[in-house]
């Protein structure tokens, strides 16, 4: 589904611009004697904007007035790089179709494009930490803006090569044709630009549990007034921060709910504890389960002498045999070592492996 409201919005957005652009030149005949300033304005604009939209609602699809309000300042940078980028790409298209300077068309369509699809990535990459948590990781955020801007290039660099070989593979153009050529050309380009970034930038990168039920706030923790002796065990629930931290805060290492605790994309986590457990629960067996992470799958594959104190969306686990976890599942830990008369403890996360809604 991602892929289709991708592609949807790339071919919308191309379209859009490029039917604004003709309105500015045939109704109100502004600068008809150079259309491409006119033009590839009109197209960056609303590709980036188009984009930049489209990632923000496909993120945030349950709140739709706090996504209108999110996008101000994604907007208006989307706006303003791709004005910036349309203005430059359309003067040099303008010079280079100069009789003086004899430069190929396909050579200057291409240029075009080209920083047409470097805009539409910038603004995507840019306004991406204004709208998702997964920004306050400054690799993550960098690696992202670096991803964005060379599949702007790659895409309008491969649509400017596809759209030349449809052109090319036409011995005689009819004039049919010329009508439809702008508005193919531009589809072309939205589309690759709208596959390439929803392809590139799936969230299902990302693998997280939600601390719920279990781990609510208890108030502040004042062992660096009153350190406790060092062979003591603190007996709050918290992560081993050498290998995981939360999304929002990764300073902390208490566990509390609403916290979401980022995962590794590779390698195997445990479950309990133990020192050496990497989320550490008191009351929890030494080693309740581990999560086996691999590519897009994370698989729970609890103790076999306590697999019974685990539950996997409000289901007691009745063996060892390790399950696949799929999005949203509900991972429930019993304590073993509590008492029948004591009120019932356990610890609830919640397994996520996208983020449809970053600020949940």
């Amino acid at each position: 589904m991602r892929i289709y409201l991708y592609l949807l919005a790339g071919i919308t957005s191309a379209l859009l611009g490029w039917n604004l652009g003709q309105i500015f030149l045939t109704d109100f005949g502004f600068l008809q004697q150079f259309p491409e300033i006119v033009l590839f304005p009109c197209v960056a604009i609303s590709l980036a904007i188009g984009m930049v939209l489209n990632e923000i609602f496909i993120s945030n699809p349950t709140r739709p007035k706090r996504s209108f309000y999110t996008a101000r300042v994604p907007l208006l940078i989307a706006l303003v790089l791709g004005l910036l980028a349309g203005l430059v790409a359309g003067g040099i298209s303008q010079i280079l179709f100069l009789p003086s300077i004899p430069v190929p068309t396909p050579i200057v369509r291409s240029l075009g494009w080209l920083l047409i699809g470097a805009s539409v990535g910038l603004a995507e990459g840019l306004t991406w930490r204004w709208h998702s948590t997964e920004a306050g990781d400054k690799k993550r955020s960098r690696h992202r803006l670096i991803v964005s801007l060379m599949g702007g290039i790659i895409a309008s660099f491969l649509a400017a090569l596809l759209f030349e070989f449809i052109r090319s593979s036409i011995s005689e153009l009819p004039s049919s044709f010329k009508a439809v050529e702008d508005p193919l050309g531009f589809t072309i380009l939205g589309l690759l630009l709208g596959l390439t970034f929803g392809l590139s930038n799936s969230p299902s990168y990302m693998v997280a549990l939600r601390a719920g039920a279990g781990f609510e706030y208890t108030g502040e923790i004042f062992e660096d007034i009153e350190p406790r002796p060092s062979k003591a065990v603190p007996t709050y629930p918290r992560i081993a921060k050498s290998m995981l931290r939360f999304i929002s805060d990764s300073e902390e290492e208490k566990i509390e709910e609403g916290l979401s605790i980022q995962l590794p994309s590779k390698g195997k986590l445990i479950i309990g504890s133990s020192p050496e457990a990497h989320i550490r629960i008191p009351g929890l067996p030494h080693i309740a389960a581990n999560l086996e992470l691999k590519a897009r799958q994370t698989s729970l594959i609890p103790n076999n002498r306590h697999y019974s104190s685990i539950e996997v969306n409000g289901d007691r686990l009745s063996s060892r045999r390790a399950l696949i976890l799929k999005h949203n599942d509900l991972l429930t830990f019993h304590p073993v070592s509590q008492h029948e008369s004591d009120e019932e403890k356990f610890y609830r996360f919640v397994y996520y492996n996208r983020f449809l809604d970053p600020q949940a």
